[in-house]
């Protein structure tokens, strides 16, 4: 009574089913269909495991349904939403042996599978008056709901399997004593050094022959030690729980079938503990008020005379404690270097590296001479000057050597108010615990106490008036007409030497 949708098919028969983006039919609503109680447990288990049953739970319905033939199942609705949705619940469906429908009213169909990637549209609706209609290719069978399921309650009843690992587990525990051995575990938890809270709970009688509610102490650890675990878990009279989710808690030693973390239905405010050994839960609809341990512990008094007897009968400042500064080698790697004091002997050394020093390195570094050498400072680092001892800057205007620490451990603040030195002091300590005072006003730039004065001559220029007395040079254009060169005067042609006549050099006067 199924067939298979195709690609692109719109026309469907049964009622509230329609298309998918994707192509995929889908109604209003997911089923599933499931066997018995155990495959429902299977199907929250493997479920939970990997997803939570949070988007489900505004619509979750779980029905105990019984067919025509008299045999009971379950069914598990809930709104489908998306195609992506239904195949997480059809794929764990089919590995607890359920079968998963789409509807959006009576009529349900089945999901699609492998067969029918597009699913199954009924070819014949049955007419019936029963709530619930389900069309499969294996079967068609209608069903009258029998009772709705709480899925609160069916977690309650469950039992958790035994599960001795949980002893080991770490975290959070909660700790509920019996009344008579509530007072002694606390004592044991604050002289342990074991930090928590504790509450009064109070439970209804369990039998008619107890004369009020019964109460226990309700204790909440963050971290059990681990020596205490084994013993929590066997005193009688003491039960340990893990938290399992907001609100809910198994018992140490135990663990739940359903991952109660994914299955938000237990009141955050309220605390349930589940037991083992098929014993009922304990129930907290709120939880009630806590307090340290501390302020429970055993209040001990002395005497009431002793008070007197240790009265003052004096009062005087005590005797001053004070130790010599030491300083000594330093593990810690260097940092902060930006001071050196170079000694004299070393002063020489320093005019030749300068020919070598960057324009930067000298632009930043101040300098200060005295009888002791040259105390040289950087903001930027003064390891570019490797000369003298290096000074690391541990407070405003306090250098101490790189590589040291100062002894006792003070504050920087503390060390430069002992000192006693005043703000416009500069104050360097050496490894002998020796401190120095530079004024602040003795530093100048580097570049300016660079070089030293250089000798010049003086020259006297010649007087201007000389060369204003030579006569200018006149000089006038007249215009040379169309034969130019006819105004040109040939050069004068030397004579010619005459036979036996003897010639003169030139330039000289013949003898007279």
């Amino acid at each position: 009574m199924l067939e298979r949708i195709a690609l692109h098919q719109t026309r469907l028969r049964t009622p509230g089913l329609g298309l998918e983006g994707k192509g995929v039919a889908l109604g209003a609503k997911g089923l599933v269909l499931l066997p018995s109680l155990d495959r429902l447990v299977a199907w929250l288990s493997v479920y939970t495991r990997e997803h939570s049953l949070e988007d489900l739970m505004p619509s979750l319905v779980i029905e105990i349904v019984q067919s025509k033939l008299g045999t009971k199942e379950i069914t598990l609705s809930f709104a489908a939403e998306s195609s992506d949705r239904m195949d997480r619940v059809a794929e764990t469906a089919r590995l607890v042996g359920g079968f998963t429908f789409t509807g959006t009213s009576r009529h349900f169909v089945q999901y699609r599978d492998a067969a029918a990637p597009f699913g199954y549209d009924a070819t014949q609706l049955i007419s019936t008056d029963a709530p619930l209609v389900l069309y499969h290719d294996r079967f068609t069978q209608v069903y009258a709901t029998e009772k709705e399921v709480g899925l609160r309650s069916l977690l309650l009843r469950l039992m958790p399997h035994v599960d001795p690992s949980t002893v080991e587990d770490g975290g959070p525990r909660f700790i509920v004593a019996e009344q008579g051995l509530g007072p002694a575990l606390i004592h044991y938890f604050v002289r342990s050094r074991v930090e928590g809270e504790v509450a009064v709970g109070e439970w209804p009688p369990e039998s008619a022959f107890d004369e009020g509610p019964v109460r226990r102490y309700v204790m909440r650890i963050p971290d059990l030690p681990k020596r205490m675990r084994p013993l929590m878990a066997r005193t009688p009279g003491l039960t340990t729980f893990l938290p399992a989710g907001p609100g809910v808690a198994v018992e140490m030693g135990y663990r739940h079938p359903v991952a109660l973390r994914a299955c938000p239905v237990f009141d955050p405010n309220g605390l349930v503990l589940i037991r083992g050994r098929g014993d009922e839960p304990w129930t907290l609809e709120k939880m009630p008020q806590m307090g340290d341990l501390r302020a429970f512990a055993r209040v001990e008094l002395r005497s009431e005379g002793g008070a007197d007897v240790l009265k003052a009968s004096a009062t005087r400042l005590p005797e001053p404690v004070r130790v010599p500064l030491r300083v000594v080698p330093s593990p810690a790697p260097w940092r902060n270097v930006t001071a050196t004091w170079i000694p004299p002997q070393q002063l020489s050394l320093l005019r030749r590296i300068a020919y070598a020093l960057p324009h930067q390195t000298i632009l930043r570094t101040q300098v200060a001479l005295t009888e002791r050498g040259a105390f040289l400072r950087s903001n930027q680092g003064i390891e570019a000057i490797p000369l003298g001892t290096f000074f690391v800057e541990i407070h405003p205007n306090l250098y101490i050597p790189a590589g040291y620490d100062v002894t006792p451990a003070v504050a920087p603040e503390v060390l430069y108010r002992a000192l006693g030195a005043s703000a416009s002091q500069v104050l360097f300590i050496n490894t002998a615990a020796h401190a120095i005072a530079v004024e602040e006003s003795a530093f100048s730039p580097l570049e300016t106490a660079l070089l030293e004065a250089q000798a010049w001559e003086p020259l006297v220029a010649e007087e201007i008036h000389r060369a204003l007395e030579e006569a200018p040079v006149d000089l006038k254009l007249e215009p040379l007409g169309v034969f130019a060169l006819s105004q040109v005067q040939p050069p004068a042609q030397p004579e010619e030497p005459q036979p036996g006549v003897p010639q003169l050099p030139p330039g000289t006067q013949p003898p007279r």
